[in-house]
């Protein structure tokens, strides 16, 4: 160590090898400057160490110049690295004026200033450490202003901070009794997922702190307009952890505490974007660490999915959970929908046992019917769901559902029966048919998964059969024209994505068997009109035009969708395209399709045209 002193002021300079320059050097030079007999005997005072380390930093290049009567009245250099860190950076902090005690007494830093890659940190700071009934004392009353910082990956940030932080700490009986109030006044923090913005936020706490525990005896945080948030605990100092913790927060305004805090975090759920009001509350333990019980409570939520999935109005819950006892689950709400179908009000009540959730049944009342649940069965492993169960759909009045989904009006009922439904880690899948009865035909859904269905963007395969529908019922229900006859279908490999078609093998054609096959001229246009521009052309002209409807042996149409374009096909294969509608007897008609390559935004517009009886073909 090498000490030197200029007069009027005072250098010292040191030197030592990195295994002594550990934290005990900055320490004692740190004492040293600030001694106010050293300082009150010389005009300035500078400390230089090569390097400094501690735990989880490092510094090297360190200066500290103390000079009372200039400005900066004291100025601390040095390039300093975080243990985590790839690089060194610059520090730079000053004060610019300070006041020093001659013994105990306040410690003042005004015009202060902190600087480094990507900080900015004016601030004022007054330490009084005084004793206060002969017993050691101190009160800090530290402000920052206009502050900012961010990071290089730009995950935490700040904008001009304005924030105050008062702590009185009285040592008794070898610990240290503390309390504190931080008031955050005005800025913007952006602190991945969240941000928020000053409004006078207040954090008051109190508590006792000692080489062993820092024990939180009350704190309350005030979220203006949305929430106070009641904690007390134990932090082990040893373990670094809450040995035990305890969250009251009694009453949330959802309508405001949903932008600013709950959507940040659900963003990429299903909740991630939904307009919410109402109340909850929250009361949470944790206990080494670990989350031990909490009581989440629901109280008249309206929430309603921004994409229309889904919809709960007046919603109220008891969620209890304890990691040690089963606890009941009541839910019910008032009305709302799922993926537009239409819910009444119901009731629903499970058991939640640690991480899996049950119930023998849930039924959610739909219209004039009801969709229940059976088998439920839900465990939650490694942060991802797992479920299970059985559905039914009771007989449901066809004209209020299609209405209510905004399809064509549709006559009679409509019932299912959903075999084992399992979502495993994102996908959902069935186990078995899932069969309707529709047009008094039967379709029935095979091979069906999804993935994150309930995500932002989900996904759904696949196979659908349909058998004997009443072409009559269909071409009324959608104002297609009138045909007499029936119809299968098969649509293989359909994927959705985001629930819009982005590839199947689909064929429509007439049903095998002996029944009356009639087709309106109306149903022929819109027929023609789906085979693009040309196939009007192929309609036999002249005295067919004086017919209202032909007699048909067989129609067809085929599309296979992929890359957005769907590849056209018929019943049958014709010298310049293909034969959607193949007559027979007197008076027939044949339609020709003509285009064998549409694009699919282009196909379902004219499906749109027709079933909008738009199209006005030209029959020549």
């Amino acid at each position: 160590m090498i000490t030197r002193r200029d007069l009027p002021g005072l250098r010292i300079t040191v030197g030592c090898c990195r295994a002594l320059s550990r934290l005990i050097p900055l320490i004692v030079f740190m004492g040293i400057a600030w001694s106010p007999s050293l300082v009150m005997a010389a005009s300035s005072l500078t400390i230089e160490a090569d390097t400094v380390e501690a735990e989880g930093w490092q510094a090297k290049a360190v200066k500290l110049v103390l000079a009372p009567a200039q400005r900066p009245a004291l100025a601390l250099t040095s390039q300093i690295k975080l243990a985590k860190a790839p690089a060194w950076s610059s520090l730079h902090a000053e004060c610019g004026q300070i006041k020093l005690p001659a013994g105990r007494g306040a410690w003042s830093c005004q015009q202060g200033l902190v600087t480094a890659d990507r900080i900015r940190l004016p601030f004022n700071l007054t330490l009084d450490t005084a004793p206060v009934a002969g017993r050691a004392a101190l009160r800090l009353d530290a402000q920052v202003q206009d502050a900012q910082f961010s990071d290089a990956a730009g995950l935490h940030a700040a904008e001009k901070l304005h924030a105050r932080a008062q702590v009185q700490a009285r040592q008794q009986a070898g610990r240290w009794l503390w309390d504190a109030a931080i008031t955050w006044s005005g800025g913007e923090l952006f602190w991945q997922p969240l941000y928020m913005q000053g409004q006078g936020q207040t954090l008051n706490a109190a508590g006792t702190w000692d080489a062993q525990a820092l024990q939180l005896d009350r704190a309350a945080l005030q979220l203006p307009g949305v929430a106070t948030v009641h904690a007390s605990g134990k932090w082990s100092v040893p373990e670094r952890q809450w040995q035990t913790l305890h969250v009251d927060v009694p009453d949330v305004d959802l309508a405001k505490a949903y932008p600013a805090l709950l959507k940040p975090m659900v963003e990429q759920s299903a909740l991630g974007h939904v307009e919410m009001a109402g109340n909850v509350a929250l009361k949470a333990d944790w206990q080494a660490g670990q989350l031990q019980a909490f009581q989440l409570r629901l109280r008249d939520v309206d929430m309603e999915d921004e994409q229309h999935r889904f919809a709960f109005y007046k919603l109220n819950a008891n969620i209890p959970w304890d990691y040690d006892q089963p606890q009941s689950v009541t839910m019910d709400f008032a009305g709302g929908h799922l993926l537009k179908v239409p819910l009444a009000a119901s009731q629903l009540q499970a058991e939640i046992n640690r991480y899996a959730l049950t119930a023998p049944e849930l039924r959610l009342n739909i219209l004039d019917g009801a969709l229940v649940l059976s088998d439920v069965s839900a465990a939650t492993l490694g942060g991802q769901w797992y479920w299970h169960l059985r559905a039914n759909l009771t007989p449901l009045d066809m004209p209020e559902l299609s209405t209510a989904l905004g399809w064509p009006r549709m006559a009679g009922k409509v019932a299912a029966s959903i075999p084992m439904v399992t979502y495993n880690a994102g996908t959902l899948t069935t186990d078995g048919v899932l069969g309707f009865n529709l047009f008094d035909g039967s379709i029935s859904v095979n091979n069906l998964g999804m993935q994150t269905p309930l995500g932002s963007t989900p996904r759904l395969h696949a196979d659908i059969e349909m058998r004997n529908l009443d072409l009559g019922h269909l071409t009324r229900t959608f104002s297609f024209g009138a045909i007499e006859g029936k119809l299968d279908g098969d649509i293989q490999h359909l994927e959705l994505q985001n629930w819009q078609p982005v590839a199947f093998d689909a064929v429509l054609k007439s049903s095998p068997g002996k029944y009356p096959r009639k087709i309106s001229q109306r149903a022929v246009e819109n027929i023609s009109a789906l085979g693009g521009a040309g196939a009007a052309a192929a309609i036999q002209r002249s005295v067919l035009r004086f017919f209202d409807q032909f007699n048909y042996e067989k129609l067809g149409l085929s599309c296979r969708l992929h890359a957005d374009v769907c590849t056209m096909d018929g019943v049958a294969q014709a010298p310049q395209g293909y034969v959607i509608v193949k007559g027979s007897g007197i008076p027939a008609i044949t339609v020709m399709g003509y285009n064998r390559q549409v694009g699919w935004s282009e196909l379902v517009s004219r499906i749109r045209r027709v079933t909008e009886s738009n199209v006005k073909p030209v029959i020549q």
